[in-house]
């Protein structure tokens, strides 16, 4: 098991509580996470229940927020600093649910961006895996999960990961996390 640290918020939200292992989640006005690249902006606002951790790792998180406006989103976030993260999960785009991942280098974030089928307030579990500086980040599809995307961050040997969630246009985005749990890394091998 990876060594944890004392849960903590970056950014309180709102509205929040913890009962029986389950996270309920409402987000405040006009809060993201971005870094400049294309929007010319720079957003720390979101939402982030993060947890120390120490080495390599897996994170799975199951939520289902009921997707309403414009880039709401609901997730997780590995962080090493306010210049440096990933965060991954389903964001509402163009009308429809998509899996989102952000990851900003060096105060510079992209976007991929991939389209979901299901309702809006279907239940999502991803998982996001480190490997030394490779964040693995998979979608349950079917009863199996899927690899969406491999991308590289430069981290120390202790970052914070967790569930996160904004709402960068609206607010009040009521997020359940149903499953928040963190466990010894996946194994390296990303084929069957």
């Amino acid at each position: 098991m990876p060594a944890l640290g004392p849960q903590h918020w970056i950014n309180p939200p709102p509205a929040s509580s913890a009962t029986d292992g389950v996270l309920q989640v409402t987000t405040g006005k006009e809060t993201d996470f971005w870094n400049r690249t294309f929007y010319g902006f720079t957003h720390d606002n979101g939402h982030f229940f993060a947890t120390p951790v120490t080495g390599d790792f897996s994170l799975t998180v199951t939520f289902s927020p009921p997707y309403a406006t414009l880039y709401d989103q609901a997730g997780a976030m590995v962080r090493v600093d306010d210049a440096n993260w990933l965060k991954c999960g389903v964001e509402f785009t163009d009308g429809r649910r998509h899996f989102s991942v952000v990851v900003t280098r060096d105060d510079q974030s992209d976007w991929s961006v991939m389209p979901l089928e299901g309702s809006l307030d279907a239940q999502v579990t991803l998982r996001l895996t480190r490997h030394a500086e490779a964040l693995r980040i998979e979608i349950k599809d079917n009863g199996r999960f899927r690899l969406v995307r491999l991308a590289f961050l430069e981290m120390p040997d202790a970052v914070e990961a967790g569930p996160m969630c904004c709402s960068p246009v609206g607010e009040g985005l009521a997020v359940t996390y149903s499953r928040v749990e963190f466990a010894e890394p996946r194994p390296r091998e990303l084929h069957d």
